[in-house]
Protein backbone atom coordinates (compact mmCIF):
# COMPACT_ATOMS: atom_id res chain seq x y z
CA UNK A 1 0.00 0.00 0.00
CA UNK A 2 1.12 3.34 -1.01
CA UNK A 3 1.92 6.11 1.08
CA UNK A 4 -1.16 8.17 -0.19
CA UNK A 5 -3.29 5.75 -0.06
CA UNK A 6 -2.53 4.93 3.36
CA UNK A 7 -2.86 8.47 4.29
CA UNK A 8 -6.41 8.53 2.27
CA UNK A 9 -7.66 5.03 4.41
CA UNK A 10 -6.06 7.41 7.62
CA UNK A 11 -8.06 10.69 6.69
CA UNK A 12 -11.78 8.50 6.21
CA UNK A 13 -11.03 6.58 9.39
CA UNK A 14 -10.49 9.74 11.32
CA UNK A 15 -14.07 11.27 10.16
CA UNK A 16 -15.76 8.17 10.51
CA UNK A 17 -14.78 8.45 14.05
CA UNK A 18 -15.09 12.20 14.45
CA UNK A 19 -19.31 12.04 12.93
CA UNK A 20 -19.44 9.15 15.87
CA UNK A 21 -18.11 11.24 18.20
CA UNK A 22 -19.95 14.22 17.63
CA UNK A 23 -23.17 12.21 17.63
CA UNK A 24 -22.76 10.68 21.17
CA UNK A 25 -21.32 13.98 22.99
CA UNK A 26 -24.36 16.17 21.21
CA UNK A 27 -26.83 12.99 22.31
CA UNK A 28 -25.05 13.77 26.54
CA UNK A 29 -24.65 17.23 25.96
CA UNK A 30 -27.38 18.12 23.90
CA UNK A 31 -28.29 21.94 23.02
CA UNK A 32 -28.67 24.55 25.45
CA UNK A 33 -29.14 23.77 29.23
CA UNK A 34 -31.99 25.94 29.61
CA UNK A 35 -34.70 24.82 32.08
CA UNK A 36 -38.47 24.61 30.48
CA UNK A 37 -39.95 24.78 33.91
CA UNK A 38 -39.70 28.51 35.24
CA UNK A 39 -37.48 30.25 37.07
CA UNK A 40 -38.69 29.62 40.72
CA UNK A 41 -38.87 26.10 42.21
CA UNK A 42 -42.70 25.01 43.30
CA UNK A 43 -43.80 23.57 46.37
CA UNK A 44 -46.33 20.46 45.10
CA UNK A 45 -48.73 18.68 47.15
CA UNK A 46 -47.78 16.19 49.05
CA UNK A 47 -49.53 13.36 46.33
CA UNK A 48 -46.85 15.05 44.08
CA UNK A 49 -43.60 14.26 45.93
CA UNK A 50 -42.30 11.99 43.25
CA UNK A 51 -39.47 13.35 41.05
CA UNK A 52 -40.46 15.81 38.43
CA UNK A 53 -38.29 14.89 35.26
CA UNK A 54 -36.61 18.02 34.05
CA UNK A 55 -37.02 19.01 30.40
CA UNK A 56 -34.08 21.22 28.75
CA UNK A 57 -34.77 23.19 25.31
CA UNK A 58 -33.20 24.95 22.85
CA UNK A 59 -31.92 29.19 22.42
CA UNK A 60 -32.62 30.68 19.13
CA UNK A 61 -30.08 29.92 16.98
CA UNK A 62 -30.10 32.80 14.30
CA UNK A 63 -32.54 30.12 12.00
CA UNK A 64 -29.45 27.26 11.69
CA UNK A 65 -30.61 23.82 12.47
CA UNK A 66 -29.79 22.03 15.52
CA UNK A 67 -26.90 20.14 14.21
CA UNK A 68 -25.75 23.17 12.24
CA UNK A 69 -25.29 24.89 15.57
CA UNK A 70 -23.95 22.00 17.05
CA UNK A 71 -21.66 21.43 14.34
CA UNK A 72 -20.78 25.30 14.67
CA UNK A 73 -20.28 25.49 18.28
CA UNK A 74 -18.07 22.30 18.45
CA UNK A 75 -15.25 23.14 15.65
CA UNK A 76 -15.12 26.70 17.84
CA UNK A 77 -15.14 24.78 21.26
CA UNK A 78 -13.29 26.92 23.67
CA UNK A 79 -12.86 26.97 27.42
CA UNK A 80 -15.75 29.45 27.75
CA UNK A 81 -18.47 26.57 26.33
CA UNK A 82 -16.96 23.91 29.14
CA UNK A 83 -19.76 22.41 30.95
CA UNK A 84 -19.21 22.63 34.98
CA UNK A 85 -17.12 20.04 36.65
CA UNK A 86 -18.18 19.75 39.85
CA UNK A 87 -21.46 19.71 42.09
CA UNK A 88 -20.36 22.92 42.91
CA UNK A 89 -19.64 25.02 39.95
CA UNK A 90 -22.96 23.13 38.73
CA UNK A 91 -24.53 24.94 41.67
CA UNK A 92 -23.05 28.59 41.34
CA UNK A 93 -24.47 28.31 38.18
CA UNK A 94 -27.90 27.88 38.97
CA UNK A 95 -27.56 29.99 41.43
CA UNK A 96 -26.09 28.90 44.64
CA UNK A 97 -27.03 25.42 46.27
CA UNK A 98 -29.85 27.35 48.50
CA UNK A 99 -31.93 28.44 45.60
CA UNK A 100 -34.63 25.99 46.68
CA UNK A 101 -34.98 27.55 50.18
CA UNK A 102 -34.37 31.25 49.22
CA UNK A 103 -37.11 30.72 46.28
CA UNK A 104 -39.58 28.50 48.32
CA UNK A 105 -39.30 28.06 51.79
CA UNK A 106 -38.05 31.82 52.76
CA UNK A 107 -40.30 33.89 49.92
CA UNK A 108 -42.68 36.31 51.33
CA UNK A 109 -46.05 35.13 50.31
CA UNK A 110 -47.79 37.68 51.38
CA UNK A 111 -45.98 40.05 49.13
CA UNK A 112 -47.54 37.90 45.82
CA UNK A 113 -49.96 39.70 43.85
CA UNK A 114 -53.15 38.06 42.20
CA UNK A 115 -50.89 37.51 39.01
CA UNK A 116 -48.46 35.97 40.18
CA UNK A 117 -50.61 33.46 42.70
CA UNK A 118 -52.32 32.66 39.16
CA UNK A 119 -48.79 31.82 37.76
CA UNK A 120 -48.25 29.34 40.78
CA UNK A 121 -51.49 28.08 40.58
CA UNK A 122 -51.05 27.17 36.96
CA UNK A 123 -48.06 25.52 37.60
CA UNK A 124 -49.36 23.29 40.25
CA UNK A 125 -52.06 22.57 37.75
CA UNK A 126 -49.46 21.31 35.30
CA UNK A 127 -47.93 19.05 37.72
CA UNK A 128 -51.09 17.53 38.55
CA UNK A 129 -51.77 16.58 34.89
CA UNK A 130 -48.67 15.55 34.54
CA UNK A 131 -48.67 13.70 37.50
CA UNK A 132 -52.44 11.54 36.05
CA UNK A 133 -50.63 11.10 32.96
CA UNK A 134 -47.58 9.47 34.27
CA UNK A 135 -49.45 7.32 37.04
CA UNK A 136 -52.18 5.73 34.48
CA UNK A 137 -49.23 5.18 31.69
CA UNK A 138 -47.09 3.00 34.62
CA UNK A 139 -50.44 1.67 35.84
CA UNK A 140 -50.08 -2.28 34.75
CA UNK A 141 -53.90 -2.84 35.58
CA UNK A 142 -54.65 -0.24 33.20
CA UNK A 143 -54.42 -1.26 29.27
CA UNK A 144 -55.19 0.19 26.19
CA UNK A 145 -53.87 -0.64 22.57
CA UNK A 146 -50.15 0.48 21.95
CA UNK A 147 -49.47 1.45 25.47
CA UNK A 148 -46.41 -1.06 26.69
CA UNK A 149 -44.77 -0.05 23.21
CA UNK A 150 -41.31 1.41 23.36
CA UNK A 151 -41.09 4.56 21.37
CA UNK A 152 -38.52 2.69 18.42
CA UNK A 153 -41.55 0.69 17.58
CA UNK A 154 -43.86 3.42 16.81
CA UNK A 155 -43.88 3.75 12.74
CA UNK A 156 -42.87 6.75 11.04
CA UNK A 157 -46.18 7.34 9.82
CA UNK A 158 -47.94 7.65 13.04
CA UNK A 159 -45.46 10.65 13.99
CA UNK A 160 -46.92 13.19 11.72
CA UNK A 161 -48.47 15.04 14.06
CA UNK A 162 -45.38 16.11 16.06
CA UNK A 163 -44.12 19.45 15.02
CA UNK A 164 -40.67 20.90 15.54
CA UNK A 165 -39.66 24.04 15.79
CA UNK A 166 -35.32 24.23 16.06
CA UNK A 167 -34.84 27.66 16.34
CA UNK A 168 -36.57 27.64 19.88
CA UNK A 169 -36.34 24.40 20.66
CA UNK A 170 -39.91 23.61 20.64
CA UNK A 171 -42.21 20.34 19.61
CA UNK A 172 -45.62 20.31 19.78
CA UNK A 173 -48.24 17.33 18.89
CA UNK A 174 -51.32 18.93 17.68
CA UNK A 175 -54.80 17.06 17.88
CA UNK A 176 -57.41 18.30 15.73
CA UNK A 177 -60.25 19.95 16.79
CA UNK A 178 -58.01 21.20 19.71
CA UNK A 179 -57.52 25.07 18.65
CA UNK A 180 -54.56 23.02 16.52
CA UNK A 181 -54.71 26.12 13.59
CA UNK A 182 -54.14 28.31 16.05
CA UNK A 183 -50.92 26.46 17.53
CA UNK A 184 -50.00 25.67 13.88
CA UNK A 185 -49.61 29.15 12.99
CA UNK A 186 -47.53 29.90 16.19
CA UNK A 187 -45.24 26.97 15.37
CA UNK A 188 -44.81 28.48 11.64
CA UNK A 189 -44.09 31.71 12.98
CA UNK A 190 -41.66 30.36 15.56
CA UNK A 191 -39.67 28.37 13.26
CA UNK A 192 -39.66 30.52 10.24
CA UNK A 193 -40.88 27.94 7.68
CA UNK A 194 -43.16 29.72 5.94
CA UNK A 195 -42.64 33.31 3.96
CA UNK A 196 -45.37 35.65 3.34
CA UNK A 197 -45.90 37.51 -0.45
CA UNK A 198 -43.06 39.59 0.22
CA UNK A 199 -40.28 37.07 0.75
CA UNK A 200 -40.38 37.24 4.85
CA UNK A 201 -41.11 35.17 7.45
CA UNK A 202 -44.63 35.82 8.93
CA UNK A 203 -43.89 37.62 12.44
CA UNK A 204 -48.03 37.81 12.72
CA UNK A 205 -49.84 34.15 13.62
CA UNK A 206 -53.34 35.25 12.25
CA UNK A 207 -51.52 36.52 8.68
CA UNK A 208 -50.93 33.05 8.17
CA UNK A 209 -53.72 32.04 5.10
CA UNK A 210 -55.55 29.11 6.76
CA UNK A 211 -54.98 26.72 3.60
CA UNK A 212 -51.18 27.43 4.09
CA UNK A 213 -51.51 26.69 7.75
CA UNK A 214 -52.74 22.67 7.10
CA UNK A 215 -50.43 22.35 4.63
CA UNK A 216 -48.26 19.37 5.47
CA UNK A 217 -45.09 21.16 3.60
CA UNK A 218 -45.46 24.29 6.38
CA UNK A 219 -44.26 22.56 9.08
CA UNK A 220 -41.19 19.82 9.94
CA UNK A 221 -42.69 16.74 11.58
CA UNK A 222 -41.20 13.63 12.50
CA UNK A 223 -42.41 11.73 9.88
CA UNK A 224 -39.94 13.72 7.73
CA UNK A 225 -36.81 13.06 9.56
CA UNK A 226 -35.48 10.32 6.92
CA UNK A 227 -35.26 12.61 4.60
CA UNK A 228 -32.92 14.69 6.95
CA UNK A 229 -30.84 12.01 8.85
CA UNK A 230 -31.34 9.02 6.93
CA UNK A 231 -30.84 6.16 9.00
CA UNK A 232 -29.67 8.41 12.59
CA UNK A 233 -32.82 10.02 11.77
CA UNK A 234 -34.56 7.76 15.19
CA UNK A 235 -31.44 8.84 16.91
CA UNK A 236 -32.25 12.39 16.30
CA UNK A 237 -36.02 11.73 17.43
CA UNK A 238 -34.85 10.79 20.80
CA UNK A 239 -32.43 13.39 20.97
CA UNK A 240 -34.68 16.34 20.12
CA UNK A 241 -37.30 14.95 22.96
CA UNK A 242 -34.76 14.66 25.35
CA UNK A 243 -33.43 18.29 24.95
CA UNK A 244 -36.65 20.32 23.42
CA UNK A 245 -39.76 21.57 25.37
CA UNK A 246 -42.49 19.55 24.27
CA UNK A 247 -46.66 20.21 24.66
CA UNK A 248 -49.67 19.32 23.50
CA UNK A 249 -53.31 20.36 24.05
CA UNK A 250 -56.33 17.99 24.70
CA UNK A 251 -60.16 18.30 24.99
CA UNK A 252 -62.95 16.42 26.38
CA UNK A 253 -62.81 13.40 23.78
CA UNK A 254 -66.74 13.48 23.47
CA UNK A 255 -67.32 17.01 23.14
CA UNK A 256 -64.60 16.64 20.52
CA UNK A 257 -66.28 13.84 18.66
CA UNK A 258 -69.33 16.06 18.67
CA UNK A 259 -67.30 19.08 16.85
CA UNK A 260 -65.22 16.72 14.26
CA UNK A 261 -68.64 15.83 13.22
CA UNK A 262 -70.26 19.16 13.06
CA UNK A 263 -67.48 20.66 11.20
CA UNK A 264 -66.94 17.37 9.08
CA UNK A 265 -70.56 16.20 7.80
CA UNK A 266 -72.98 19.48 9.14
CA UNK A 267 -71.01 21.42 6.27
CA UNK A 268 -70.55 21.20 2.80
CA UNK A 269 -67.33 19.23 3.00
CA UNK A 270 -65.98 17.66 -0.34
CA UNK A 271 -62.99 15.86 0.39
CA UNK A 272 -65.63 14.72 4.14
CA UNK A 273 -67.96 13.81 1.82
CA UNK A 274 -66.62 11.09 -0.41
CA UNK A 275 -63.76 9.66 2.29
CA UNK A 276 -66.19 9.68 4.89
CA UNK A 277 -70.12 10.59 4.53
CA UNK A 278 -70.60 8.08 1.33
CA UNK A 279 -69.31 5.23 3.52
CA UNK A 280 -71.25 5.99 6.16
CA UNK A 281 -74.51 6.60 4.29
CA UNK A 282 -73.76 3.48 2.16
CA UNK A 283 -73.68 1.38 5.46
CA UNK A 284 -76.22 2.65 7.94
CA UNK A 285 -78.85 4.73 6.14
CA UNK A 286 -81.66 3.50 4.19
CA UNK A 287 -80.65 5.82 0.91
CA UNK A 288 -80.69 3.71 -1.82
CA UNK A 289 -78.85 5.59 -4.25
CA UNK A 290 -76.39 7.49 -2.04
CA UNK A 291 -75.31 10.89 -3.74
CA UNK A 292 -71.92 11.28 -5.50
CA UNK A 293 -71.00 14.80 -4.65
CA UNK A 294 -71.83 16.83 -1.61
CA UNK A 295 -73.59 19.79 -3.09
CA UNK A 296 -76.28 17.20 -4.58
CA UNK A 297 -75.98 15.47 -1.12
CA UNK A 298 -76.59 18.37 0.66
CA UNK A 299 -79.31 19.76 -1.23
CA UNK A 300 -81.48 16.20 -1.28
CA UNK A 301 -80.89 15.95 2.40
CA UNK A 302 -78.17 13.14 2.12
CA UNK A 303 -76.25 13.29 5.05
CA UNK A 304 -74.62 11.03 7.86
CA UNK A 305 -76.53 11.60 11.20
CA UNK A 306 -74.66 11.85 14.63
CA UNK A 307 -75.58 8.36 15.49
CA UNK A 308 -74.77 6.92 12.28
CA UNK A 309 -71.28 8.31 12.68
CA UNK A 310 -71.21 7.20 15.96
CA UNK A 311 -72.60 3.57 14.34
CA UNK A 312 -69.19 3.86 11.95
CA UNK A 313 -66.50 4.62 14.64
CA UNK A 314 -68.29 1.44 16.63
CA UNK A 315 -68.15 -1.07 13.48
CA UNK A 316 -64.60 -3.35 13.54
CA UNK A 317 -64.94 -3.02 9.83
CA UNK A 318 -64.19 0.96 9.72
CA UNK A 319 -60.56 0.50 11.49
CA UNK A 320 -60.03 -2.65 9.06
CA UNK A 321 -60.12 -0.69 6.11
CA UNK A 322 -57.94 2.22 7.07
CA UNK A 323 -56.98 3.88 10.41
CA UNK A 324 -59.37 6.58 12.55
CA UNK A 325 -59.50 9.64 10.71
CA UNK A 326 -57.11 12.31 12.50
CA UNK A 327 -60.42 14.14 13.68
CA UNK A 328 -61.74 11.60 15.62
CA UNK A 329 -58.80 9.06 16.59
CA UNK A 330 -57.72 9.06 20.10
CA UNK A 331 -55.05 11.31 21.21
CA UNK A 332 -53.15 8.20 22.75
CA UNK A 333 -53.05 7.06 18.82
CA UNK A 334 -51.66 10.80 17.65
CA UNK A 335 -49.51 12.00 20.60
CA UNK A 336 -48.42 8.85 22.13
CA UNK A 337 -47.87 10.19 25.85
CA UNK A 338 -46.93 7.16 27.57
CA UNK A 339 -43.65 7.25 25.22
CA UNK A 340 -43.26 10.95 25.01
CA UNK A 341 -42.58 12.99 28.10
CA UNK A 342 -45.13 15.96 27.66
CA UNK A 343 -43.64 18.70 29.96
CA UNK A 344 -46.67 20.76 29.26
CA UNK A 345 -50.53 19.91 28.94
CA UNK A 346 -52.96 22.01 27.46
CA UNK A 347 -56.29 22.12 27.46
CA UNK A 348 -59.31 23.46 25.38
CA UNK A 349 -61.53 23.86 28.46
CA UNK A 350 -58.79 26.29 29.85
CA UNK A 351 -57.38 27.73 26.42
CA UNK A 352 -56.67 30.80 27.33
CA UNK A 353 -55.03 30.57 30.73
CA UNK A 354 -52.91 27.57 28.96
CA UNK A 355 -51.91 29.72 26.31
CA UNK A 356 -50.51 32.23 28.61
CA UNK A 357 -48.92 30.28 30.92
CA UNK A 358 -47.12 28.14 28.31
CA UNK A 359 -45.88 31.32 26.02
CA UNK A 360 -44.44 32.90 29.38
CA UNK A 361 -42.78 29.47 30.11
CA UNK A 362 -41.43 28.91 26.78
CA UNK A 363 -40.22 33.14 26.90
CA UNK A 364 -41.97 33.67 23.82
CA UNK A 365 -45.06 35.74 25.29
CA UNK A 366 -43.07 39.14 24.30
CA UNK A 367 -43.29 37.95 20.33
CA UNK A 368 -46.50 37.86 20.44
CA UNK A 369 -50.08 36.90 22.23
CA UNK A 370 -51.93 33.51 21.51
CA UNK A 371 -54.34 33.98 18.63
CA UNK A 372 -57.96 34.58 19.65
CA UNK A 373 -59.76 31.45 19.63
CA UNK A 374 -63.10 31.14 18.35
CA UNK A 375 -65.67 31.46 20.46
CA UNK A 376 -68.69 29.44 19.08
CA UNK A 377 -67.43 26.58 20.19
CA UNK A 378 -68.93 23.11 20.78
CA UNK A 379 -69.56 23.36 24.67
CA UNK A 380 -69.12 20.38 27.34
CA UNK A 381 -73.30 21.11 28.17
CA UNK A 382 -74.18 20.22 24.86
CA UNK A 383 -72.87 16.44 25.75
CA UNK A 384 -76.73 15.01 26.55
CA UNK A 385 -78.61 16.33 23.98
CA UNK A 386 -76.38 15.25 21.25
CA UNK A 387 -76.43 11.44 22.78
CA UNK A 388 -79.54 11.78 24.07
CA UNK A 389 -80.59 9.85 20.27
CA UNK A 390 -78.28 7.21 21.08
CA UNK A 391 -78.88 3.60 22.56
CA UNK A 392 -77.50 3.14 25.59
CA UNK A 393 -75.39 0.16 24.96
CA UNK A 394 -73.46 1.89 22.07
CA UNK A 395 -72.29 5.06 24.42
CA UNK A 396 -71.36 2.54 27.01
CA UNK A 397 -69.02 0.84 23.79
CA UNK A 398 -67.66 4.67 23.06
CA UNK A 399 -66.67 5.00 26.21
CA UNK A 400 -64.31 1.71 25.85
CA UNK A 401 -63.00 3.23 22.41
CA UNK A 402 -61.95 6.41 24.24
CA UNK A 403 -61.63 5.66 27.60
CA UNK A 404 -57.82 6.41 27.77
CA UNK A 405 -58.31 9.53 26.39
CA UNK A 406 -60.44 10.37 29.90
CA UNK A 407 -58.36 8.40 32.09
CA UNK A 408 -54.89 9.58 30.73
CA UNK A 409 -55.97 13.29 30.50
CA UNK A 410 -58.15 13.69 34.29
CA UNK A 411 -61.24 14.02 32.14
CA UNK A 412 -64.23 12.51 34.51
CA UNK A 413 -66.38 9.30 33.02
CA UNK A 414 -69.18 11.25 31.89
CA UNK A 415 -71.44 8.65 33.71
CA UNK A 416 -75.21 11.64 33.15
CA UNK A 417 -74.61 9.25 29.52
CA UNK A 418 -73.52 5.82 30.64
CA UNK A 419 -76.35 5.23 32.32
CA UNK A 420 -79.51 4.33 32.29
Amino acid sequence: MTKSRLFCLLVVLGSAFMVLFIIVYWDNVGTANINFHTSFSKSLPTHLTEEIPSSLSATENNGLSDVDMFLDSFLNFDTKNELPSTKEEKSAQRGGSNSFEENVRGYDWSSRTKLEEGFLDQELIQEERKFNLRKFCGNSSFNFPTKDRDFDDIPNKELDHLIVDDRHGIIYCYVPKVACTNWKRVMIVLSESLLDKKGVPYQDPLEIPREDVHNINSHLTFNKFWRRYGKFSRHMMKIKLKKYSKFIFVRDPFVRLISAFRSKFELENEDFYKSFAIPILTRFSNWTNVPTSAGEAFSSGAKPSFSQFIQYLLDPKTEEEKPFNEHWRQVYRLCHPCQIDYDFIGKLETLDEDAAQLLRQLNIDSLFPFPPSYRNKTASSWEDDWFSKIPLEWRQKLYKLYEPDFVLFGYPKPDNILKV
